[in-house]
């Protein structure tokens, strides 16, 4: 080989995998470019096979994203699929491969790995039915399918409610079969605050899905002719199913890395540097089995996701073929998922994460319209920023709600990507337009609240926080406060924010004052009349909106 005709072995495909290879193959033409892929297909669109399950991508052909003809007509590559490599040997610089009973060798100057993760199957009894089912590939999908489409499938348990576990129960609801979500921590999607995954329970619970939170699967139980008929749970719940899907959680696939002695990170993932090379420079690895800088703390960790597995595929591919190449950014974790009518996104730390990390760290939340409120179709998001009070940097953002939760998670993130602050937030120039947005967007008004706070003009509670004994002000009108008490506390003065200046004698001065409105804007111009005429005041972060979901 020359450094001009390296042979480029990748092992794996889909996201990180063939990425490598086409970026290889674009930056070099003279390279050998050789594509080891375990499963059937070598590239498909892994994040879209719940929603083919449910038949909202119709046509099974469009998650193929490229097959090896295309592959090999267009970019000359090698793709070898239903071919495992078993063994990596370092020192002579070959691989060992596995195609049916045949096992071969294939030498290589440059390896890429890119062998993804593998979901995480719980040790139980009937754990092997054949309706008991994980959703990584293309085989799961059929499995899955054929059994949503049979006539005889009448119920679903869907356990973990997470990312895949809560497409999965939508797209089941969509085929209009009955579906419990099961799930071991007390509420949906974990990655989230407490508070902000009640939008989506909420939104479970009114398309009837059977939710059973804070327990586990401790059975499943089985026919006489060795199908899976329900689930046994934790708490002596026993719910019947004809179709059982596990979305529990992966693990990385790093048994191959591991054999060869190339360095294992403290995530559990390989650990690699900005070019995606590993302990051995000549070895690079992408995807789900690696690890990536995580932007908010500076420290490796796994991020299974397939923006991050797509764009270190492309740089590792780069720099096998050239031995150049940008540094791979640091990962956000930016996600989101919808769930029916509501959709949820995250990116970054949220403030208990922070505190986990040892990261100081405070947050801002708003509740807001998607676009001008005197615009047709305004819908409601509720957005919480994460900052360093002491830098002002930004660690991370949720946001939760209908149309443009989107929107705001990819500006943050981008600001976040940029080592952007609060003030930079309140800064931006965003689009405005009625249909669009306002002229002060969410992500401008997180950034004010999150901003008076820094300059000390205010303080706020947390949406949980105990208010027994305090003097509790709620500045909402009385037809509002009948409505929609507030809740978790039995004493609260009620005073409408436009009477606030003439009932101030209704007050205690001598004792702080927590102030609630419907979700925290009018309770912002109370506490500051109340803390210009010489009382300590509180804003309760949310008001009643946030907090009734508490209480």
């Amino acid at each position: 080989m020359t450094e001009h005709s390296p042979t480029i072995v990748i092992v794996g495909g889909v996201a990180g995998g063939a990425s490598a290879a086409t970026r290889a193959r674009r930056m070099n033409e003279q390279a050998e470019i050789i594509l080891f892929e375990k499963d059937a297909h070598v590239s498909f669109a892994n994040c879209g096979l719940p929603y083919y399950i449910g038949e909202e991508i119709p046509e099974r052909r469009s998650l193929l994203v490229a097959t090896p003809e295309f592959l090999k007509k267009r970019f000359r590559i090698d793709v070898r699929v239903n071919s495992e490599v078993i063994s990596i040997d370092r020192e002579r610089r070959i691989v060992r491969v596995r195609s049916g009973d045949e096992i071969t060798e294939q030498s290589w100057d440059r390896l890429i790995l890119a062998p993804g993760a593998s979901p995480f199957v719980p040790p139980l009894d009937n754990v092997d039915a054949p309706n008991v089912l994980t959703l990584r590939n293309l085989q799961d999908t059929d499995r899955i399918k054929a059994i949503v489409d049979s006539t005889e499938t009448r119920s679903a348990v869907v356990v973990g409610a997470g990312f895949i576990g809560l497409e999965m129960v939508e797209q089941l609801a969509r085929r209009d079969i009955p579906t419990t979500l099961v799930e071991l921590q007390p509420q949906v999607l974990p990655l989230l605050d407490f508070d902000m995954a009640r939008i989506i329970e909420q939104e479970l619970r009114d398309r009837d899905v059977a939710l059973h939170l804070g327990t586990a699967v401790d059975a499943i139980r089985c026919d006489d002719s060795g199908r899976a008929v329900g689930v046994v749970l934790q708490n002596g719940t026993s719910v019947p199913a004809d179709l059982i899907i596990l979305g529990i959680g992966v693990r990385p696939n790093v048994s191959l890395a591991e054999d060869a002695g190339l360095e294992i990170g403290p995530t559990g993932g390989i650990a690699t540097n900005a070019f995606q090379q590993t302990s051995d420079p000549d070895i690079y690895a992408v995807g789900d089995a690696c690890e990536y800088i995580y932007g908010p703390t500076g420290s490796p960790q796994r991020v299974p996701l397939a923006g991050p597995a797509n764009r270190a595929g492309r740089l590792a591919g780069e720099h096998a073929a050239t031995g150049r190449c940008q540094p791979m950014a640091p990962v956000m974790g930016t996600a989101i998922v919808r769930v029916f009518g509501v959709s949820a996104g995250l990116t970054g730390l949220t403030e208990a994460a922070a505190r986990r990390q040892n990261q100081t760290a405070r947050s801002a939340t708003i509740i807001s319209r998607h676009h001008a409120g005197y615009f047709p179709g305004a819908e409601m998001i509720t957005l919480r920023v994460v900052y360093d009070p002491d830098t002002e940097r930004i660690l991370g953002a949720q946001c939760v709600g209908g149309a443009g939760v989107d929107k705001r998670i990819d500006v943050i993130a981008t600001a976040m990507h940029f080592q952007g602050t609060i003030r930079d937030l309140a800064g931006l120039d965003l689009a405005y337009a009625p249909p669009f947005g306002s002229a002060k967007d969410p992500v401008h008004l997180a950034a004010f609240v999150a901003g008076n706070e820094c300059d000390r003009l205010e303080s706020f509670e947390r949406s949980d926080a105990d208010l027994s004994g305090r003097q509790v002000l709620d500045v909402r009108t009385a037809a509002e406060v009948e409505r929609q008490p507030l809740g978790g506390t039995d004493s609260v003065i009620h005073i409408p924010v436009d009477e606030l200046r003439e009932r101030l004698e209704e007050l205690d001065p001598e004792r702080p004052v927590t102030v609630s409105c419907a979700v925290g804007a009018r309770a912002h111009i109370a506490c500051r009349i109340l803390k210009q005429h010489g009382f300590e005041v509180i804003n309760l972060s949310g008001g009643a909106t946030m907090r009734n979901r508490l209480f």
